[in-house]
């Protein structure tokens, strides 16, 4: 039995292919899906495939690389700090008041 290739020509793989995320840069993306285990999200960059923990299909999340490998990375989800959490007056203006009393 001989063996040909009938396609013309053997698959090559491009070892020089380069991922496109960063160890330790922080990226944003949707989540698109759960991952098999359902331990994370899967989100996507330039069709790369990121594994986000805590992360859940339909989020928009910033998420810091941990590891990169050839076919897929994995990711945490970055904790946003927003204008509300910035100011520490809003909320404790009532107890100010009481203070003063």
């Amino acid at each position: 039995m001989a063996y040909t290739n009938r396609g013309g020509s053997f698959r090559r793989y491009n070892f020089s292919y380069k991922a496109p995320v960063e160890l330790g840069k922080v990226y944003e993306a949707d989540i698109v899906e759960m991952s098999r285990r359902g331990d994370a999200g899967v989100a996507k960059i330039e069709g790369f495939v990121i594994f986000v923990s805590g992360a859940n299909p339909g989020d928009h999340v910033k998420f810091k690389i941990t590891k990169v490998g050839r076919r897929y990375a994995t990711a945490d989800v970055v904790k946003e700090e927003t204008a509300e959490d910035d100011d520490e007056g809003d909320g404790d203006d009532e107890d100010d008041e009481d203070d003063e009393d």
